[in-house]
């Protein structure tokens, strides 16, 4: 039986309460079932893509369970709804959550996105920590919007290889409109998971875990990617901080009524 969870509404998306064992529980159940079930770990970052992004903006309520990947969001969301939320969800470690779980029920798995070496290495991470998971196939990203033949092919292609999970390692928000358009197409649990094909393919470090709890890990990705990552950084977490002070002063919850 599927566990029940509620949704909290932060701007536009709907966060899950959830931590990492029901979060992961729910997952692996839609997944043996073969659901087409829709996951998304959003930290900052994706949270204000979501306000900024008209696409994203449009089909984020398509995407079932989005899970408080950051730890600003999760003070934000303890904050107006004093949920007591004791530790964000944070995608990597969701991811492996999910596979330990897997790999105790022989499920299948497909990795969608990313480069081809990042996939080699992933595959052979998973295969030498989840050797009963079964990677049911490999789809490197064109990185750019696939044509509507090229779709209805990795529809097809995905649906008839068997998998309970897609892991979609796209990066925000390509990945978030890649599983909200495959809603009820893709028959599988589709996570958008983002940096952990990186990170647990071994490609790019992560932050110390004291860091990471304390919300600070922008601040070490900064310092491991400044070029890319500057930008990013700097105006979306002001972004942040300005919506949520908006929200908090001017109409006490986090969304306004229409």
């Amino acid at each position: 039986m599927l566990k029940h969870y509620t949704k909290h509404k932060l701007f536009v998306p709907e966060y899950a309460n959830v931590d990492y064992d029901s979060a992961s529980d729910i997952i692996i159940g839609h997944a043996e079932e073969r659901n087409s079930f829709g996951v998304s770990a959003l930290a900052v970052h994706g949270l204000m893509e979501s306000i900024t992004n008209p696409k994203l903006k449009d089909v984020i309520g398509q995407i079932d369970m989005i899970v408080p990947d950051g730890q600003p969001v999760r003070w934000a969301l303890n904050s107006f709804y004093k949920l007591g939320m004791t530790d964000r969800v944070y995608g990597p470690e969701l991811t492996l959550r999910v596979l330990e779980k897997a790999n105790k029920k022989n499920l299948r798995v497909y990795l969608f996105g990313s480069t081809e070496s990042t996939l080699g290495l992933l595959e052979k991470f998973i295969e030498r920590r989840f050797p009963n998971v079964v990677i049911s196939g490999v789809h490197v990203d064109r990185f750019r919007e696939a044509t509507l033949e090229e779709d209805q092919a990795d529809i097809i292609k995905i649906n008839e290889s068997g998998a309970n999970i897609v892991l979609v390692g796209r990066g925000c928000p390509r990945q978030e409109l890649w599983v909200a358009n495959h809603k009820d197409k893709v028959n599988a649990a589709m996570m958008a998971v983002g940096a952990a094909f990186d990170f647990h393919a071994g490609t790019l470090k992560q932050a110390p875990s004291w860091m990471q709890k304390n919300g600070l890990e922008w601040l070490f990705r900064l310092m491991m990617e400044p070029k890319r990552l500057a930008k990013r950084y700097f105006v979306t977490n002001t972004r942040f901080i300005f919506e949520f002070l908006k929200y908090k002063i001017f109409y006490k919850q986090p969304y306004r009524l229409k």
